[in-house]
């Protein structure tokens, strides 16, 4: 407080900071609660995705072990090479209160076996069309889960601005505020008593 003069344009500088860290705190707290409700909306859905994938991985690993059992891991693994590398999806991004959430567009298709029926069996048919359920769940459970992380990291550096205004701003300038008119209150009490001295003289 020693090298903030007393005066009433500091006063007036203190009292609009004041005004503006509150202000700012306000909505940052604001975003804080919405960003908190859009997560835990995100954390709800990977729950249940996380649930569908674990059902389906285990029946598409059952199957699978089926598969190597009966027609052979070498051709399960020759089967699995002539599948080709998924590229039906685009990423596309939506703003949530300035966080770039990612959202994975894609189109379900049948099941276009690239092998031949031959050498395959029903177990096989089974793992690869419960491993293809399993990709488009994976899309969504991606999405979500780099949602819930971004969303995270701006969470918690909207929490780490509100609690510096809250914790440190808003108190500073309240106590500026507060000394500044204690010193001006005082100052013009001074000046009161001095001009009804002046005044009490000049009548005597």
């Amino acid at each position: 407080m020693e090298n903030i003069a007393p005066t009433k344009s500091n006063l007036i500088s203190a009292q609009s900071s004041l005004e503006f860290s509150q202000k700012g705190y306000e909505l940052l707290d604001k975003k804080r609660n919405v960003l908190i409700r859009e997560m835990m909306s995100y954390v709800d859905r990977a729950e249940r995705l996380q649930n569908s994938v674990n059902d389906i991985f285990g029946a598409a690993y059952d199957a699978l072990r089926k598969a190597n059992i009966t027609v052979g891991i070498s051709t399960v693994e020759d089967i699995a090479l002539a599948i080709p590398e998924e590229k039906n999806f685009d990423i596309i991004y939506k703003s949530v209160m300035g966080v770039e959430v990612p959202h994975i567009r894609y189109t379900k298709k049948e099941i276009q076996p690239e092998y031949g029926f031959y050498r395959s069996n029903s177990a096989m048919d089974l793992a690869y069309e419960k491993f293809n359920e399993v990709k488009y769940l994976i899309y969504e459970l991606a999405e979500v889960e780099n949602a819930i992380f971004k969303l995270a990291m701006e969470i918690k550096k909207t929490q780490k601005r509100a609690n510096a205004l809250e914790n440190i701003q808003i108190p500073k300038f309240k106590e500026i505020v507060k000394y500044i008119g204690e010193v001006l209150e005082e100052k013009e009490r001074e000046d009161f008593f001095r001009l009804k001295v002046v005044k009490n003289n000049k009548e005597s």
